[in-house]
C-alpha cells in the first residue's frame, strides 16, 4: 500500500510567554492511511504515527529529507482480527523497561464517559508478527486517572517512571506510575502502582520527555478538541509543588486537534506534531532551545 504525502508551507500565528523555547512550523505534509492520527512517537530511530482508521493501528516511517516515508511495517492493535487498542492515546517506551499503550474506550454516544486503559505488549514481536496476536501481555484498567491515559516514559530522581495525564477541564493531573508494579497490576489504583502527582493545565492530548533537559511538554488543545498548545514543565519543580511548573507555553493559532508530538533528532531540535485531520495531519517543527 503506497501512502500519498503532500507538502505546504505554513505561517501560522504564535503565542508565547517567554523567550524560551522557541517552536517554529516549518512544513506539513497530509499522511493518509491512519484514520484519524492519534499521536507520534520516535523510537529507535524510526518515527511511528499511530490512529484509529478500520482498526487501531500503528505504522512506520523513516525521515528523510524533511518528509516521511512508509517503510511498508504496520500493527493493527487486534486480537484474532478483533479491535482491541481501537483508540491508542500514548505509547511508552523505554529500552530495558515494559512497553505500554494506552487507549480510551467511549462509553456513551455523547462522548461524555470514557474508560481508560493501559495495555502491555511484546514491542519486537508486534512489529514482527503485524498484530497483537500472542503478543498483549496485560491489560490494566487506569481507574486512578480522572479522564483518560497517556503514557509517556520520564526520569525523576534516577529512576524512570510512566506519566500519564488527564484530557479534561476539571481537575487535570500528570501521574506518575512505577513501570515495575504497573506490569504487574490490573489496575493503576492497585497499592504501590501511582508514586506521585501533581495538577496540570486542560485538555492534555499527549506527553512527551525531553530527558536531556528534565523537561515534560503537555501537547494540549487551547479549547475543547480545538487549537494547539505546548506546555513545556520542569518536572522536578512540578512533582515537588504538586502543580505544574511552567517553563513557557507556546499557543500556535491553527484550529484542527493537535494530538501528538516527538522529537526526531538526538538533539531535540527537530520535531513532528501531529493532528487527526484528514488532510495536512502532520507538521514539521523547530525547536530553538
Amino acid at each position: 500500500m503506497k501512502t500519498a504525502i503532500f507538502i505546504f508551507g505554513i505561517l501560522a500565528p504564535v503565542l508565547v510567554t517567554d523567550d524560551k523555547p522557541e517552536l517554529k512550523m516549518m512544513s506539513s505534509a497530509t499522511i493518509d492511511s491512519l484514520g484519524a492520527c492519534q499521536g507520534a512517537a520516535y523510537v529507535d530511530g524510526k518515527v511511528y504515527l499511530y490512529g484509529d482508521r478500520e482498526t487501531g493501528m500503528i505504522r512506520e516511517y523513516a525521515v528523510k529529507d524533511g518528509s516521511l516515508q512508509y517503510s511498508g511495517k504496520e500493527i493493527k492493535l487486534t486480537v484474532e482480527s478483533k479491535d482491541v487498542i481501537n483508540h491508542p492515546t500514548g505509547i511508552a517506551y523505554q529500552p530495558g523497561k515494559p512497553f505500554f499503550i494506552g487507549n480510551s474506550i467511549r462509553l456513551n454516544p455523547e462522548g461524555t464517559s470514557w474508560k481508560a486503559i493501559l495495555y502491555q505488549i511484546d514491542w519486537e514481536t508486534s512489529k514482527k508478527k503485524g498484530t497483537l496476536d500472542g503478543n498483549l501481555i496485560r491489560t490494566i484498567e487506569d481507574d486512578a486517572c480522572i479522564q483518560g491515559t497517556r503514557p509517556e516514559y520520564v526520569r525523576y530522581r534516577g529512576k524512570w517512571f510512566v506519566a500519564s495525564a488527564d484530557y479534561g477541564d476539571k481537575k487535570n493531573e500528570v501521574r506518575l506510575y512505577d513501570p515495575e508494579a504497573l506490569a504487574n497490576a490490573d489496575k493503576t489504583s492497585k497499592k504501590g502502582v501511582l508514586f506521585k502527582k501533581f495538577s496540570c493545565g486542560a485538555w492534555v492530548q499527549n506527553l512527551h520527555w525531553v530527558k536531556e533537559k528534565g523537561i515534560l511538554i503537555l501537547i494540549q488543545n487551547q479549547i475543547e478538541g480545538r487549537k494547539w498548545r505546548f506546555t513545556f514543565l520542569d518536572l522536578e519543580k512540578s512533582v515537588r509543588a504538586g502543580e505544574q511548573h511552567v517553563i513557557r507555553t507556546v499557543d500556535i493559532d491553527k484550529a484542527d486537534e493537535l494530538e501528538g508530538f516527538t522529537f526526531t533528532t538526538d538533539n531535540n531540535t527537530k520535531g513532528i506534531a501531529v493532528t487527526s485531520s484528514r488532510k495536512e495531519n502532520v507538521h514539521f517543527v523547530d525547536v530553538n532551545w
